[in-house]
């Protein structure tokens, strides 16, 4: 049995969806259906006892008030009542209207008035029934036959004399009733199930293209690979399958970013570190037994494994720019953060140092990452100038950002270079100065800091020449 056999088969999303679809569907006409006959039912069983109490009160009434026209007076005899009233009614469909004159127990004689019954059997014609209708101590009841359900109300006459006792009947067969509403449920059955059928193609087909972005976003995810990141998924409408469209885009955007920032890490470490090696392996390779030579040649190598070390620490440092804890924000005084820099930055060269102007209030800033950002931009400074020429340090505060500045007094930098020296490892077409020997990483570094602190550095020419690098913060207060 291979792996494919044992897994168990996988039920399509749109194929649950119609599935669910269909059986709220169905649950809800079938619901719909049920109550219709319900309601349906209901009203006949109310017509019907309304129908039964008013040509019961109608003979009462007759009874207690009536007169033989015979005669003049009141009725004496039983049957000679029941036939003149039953002369002046007129029985409604499903209806029967019957006089009973007789003993309990008996098969009593029957005056009737009905209309024909054409479901199931006529009162006037089962004895059987008129016998237990007769007898009964109740004045309504229902009667249920195999031939047909008897709804009934009685009115039972007062003997006069030695008279037999009589009674007055109202029967109605529902039948034809709870049939018409049973054709309705059947017919609404009908109807559901065609409805059902249609909504099936209908849905089968929206769900496919509802679900389509979904199909194109796993058919996107099984085609990546680490070579091929610049596919993406188009972006249509503004329902919740676009936006988890436009998530998926996203991070394809953040994983080719991440690879493509490791195979320029790669590719950069493996160059820059590519000249140092080979340059110690040479020293190495000619190193002879001269204690002076061996002496020299011990220093260029430990000089050369010393920068090497630099631009693995400055190369790791902008792998971490990538991670969200980058930077880690705290209240910090402004004031207090651009003294602590001024003082560092005096330390590094023989420069005019000025503390420009200072900028009050709180900010939060991750006070280590913008030191060294500052610090790295102080170092820049000092390798392009000369001993004794300024170099300004200050912050401010400017729309609504915090601004960090460092401006020196040196060559400038040229228009053809602004656009590069922030990349890794590019220097420009041409330094401003020969002082230094960087691998290129330091403002790369800097524009990482910044853009962490979602700001960027910024750079221009300094009023009476040199360079001007600020850092422009969002100013965040806590």
């Amino acid at each position: 049995m291979t792996t494919a056999d044992r897994e168990p088969r996988r039920v399509s999303a749109r194929v649950r969806i119609l599935l669910w679809l269909l059986l709220v569907m169905a649950v809800a006409l079938g619901s719909v259906a049920a109550t219709t006959r319900s309601i349906l039912l209901r009203d006949t069983d109310r017509r019907i006892g309304s129908l039964l109490a008013q040509e019961a009160g109608e003979f009462a009434n007759f009874e207690e008030q009536g007169f033989d026209p015979a005669t003049g007076r009141p009725f004496t005899e039983p049957d000679r009542l029941l036939r003149v009233f039953l002369q002046r009614q007129y029985a409604d469909l499903d209806e029967e209207l019957v006089g009973l004159v007789g003993a309990p127990g008996t098969d009593p004689a029957q005056i009737i008035q009905q209309r024909d019954i054409p479901v199931g059997l006529p009162l006037h014609k089962d004895p059987d029934a008129r016998r237990h209708i007769f007898g009964s101590w109740h004045a309504t009841g229902t009667l249920a036959r195999p031939e047909g359900e008897i709804r009934w109300a009685k009115v039972t006459v007062a003997r006069y004399g030695g008279e037999p006792a009589a009674a007055f009947v109202v029967a109605f067969h529902p039948g034809r009733e709870k049939a018409r509403a049973d054709e309705v449920f059947r017919v609404l059955l009908a109807i559901s199930g065609v409805a059902l059928l249609m909504t099936t193609g209908i849905a089968w087909v929206v769900a496919g293209r509802i679900l389509a972005p979904v199909r194109l976003v796993r058919t996107t995810a099984a085609q990546l690979t680490e070579q091929d990141l610049t596919r993406r998924i188009p972006v249509r409408g503004r329902d919740d399958v676009a936006a988890l469209a436009g998530t998926f885009n996203a991070m394809l955007d953040r994983l080719e970013r991440a690879f493509a920032a490791q195979r320029e890490f790669v590719d950069d470490a493996g160059h820059e570190l590519r000249t140092p090696i080979t340059i110690v392996r040479g020293h190495l390779e000619l190193m002879g037994d001269d204690p002076a030579e061996r002496e020299e040649t011990v220093r260029l190598v430990t000089d050369e494994l010393d920068r090497m070390s630099r631009i693995v620490e400055d190369l790791l440092l902008l792998a971490k720019a990538e991670r969200p804890d980058f930077v880690a924000p705290e209240p910090v005084q402004l004031a207090e953060l651009t003294a602590d820099v001024y003082v560092k930055a005096r330390t590094l060269g023989a420069r005019d140092w000025v503390l420009a102007e200072v900028a009050e209030g709180e900010a939060l800033l991750d006070p280590q990452r913008v030191t060294q950002a500052m610090v790295q931009l102080a170092q820049n400074a000092v390798q392009h100038t000369a001993p004794g020429q300024r170099v300004r340090i200050g912050s401010r505060l400017a729309g609504g950002r915090v601004e960090l500045y460092v401006a020196d007094s040196g060559t400038g930098v040229r228009p053809q270079d602004a656009g590069v020296i922030f990349e890794r490892f590019r220097r420009g077409t041409a330094r401003r100065g020969a002082r230094g020997s960087g691998a290129g990483l330091g403002l790369s570094i800097v524009k990482a800091i910044a853009e962490g602190h979602g700001g960027r550095v910024l750079l221009r020419d300094t009023d009476g020449g040199g360079a001007t690098f600020t850092l422009s913060l969002e100013e965040t207060r806590p």
